[in-house]
């Protein structure tokens, strides 16, 4: 496999990886807060996440943005691990 094959497979998985972390960002927001993903819902949910980590809705954001750059990048990681 050439360097740019490994390159293109490598960036999809991190692609791959980044869209199953948004998800579930998505997913543990509708679950944490109010049932559904109306403004209430959203909000509690994030203030959710947020005071896990000992925040509130603002630290539920970050929380919520930062895990699919977590996972993408783990992926793209992992990727280019096992190709080398």
């Amino acid at each position: 496999m050439s360097d740019l094959e490994n390159e293109k497979g490598a960036v999809k998985a991190g692609a791959a990886g980044a869209v199953t972390g948004a998800s579930g960002a998505i997913g543990a927001v509708a679950a944490t807060g109010v049932t559904g993903l109306g403004a209430t819902g959203i909000t509690s949910g994030l203030a959710a996440v947020g005071a896990v980590v000992g925040g509130g809705m603002g630290a539920g954001l970050l929380v919520t943005a930062a895990a699919p750059v977590a996972v993408g990048a783990a992926a793209y990681g992992a990727y280019k691990w096992f190709k080398s």
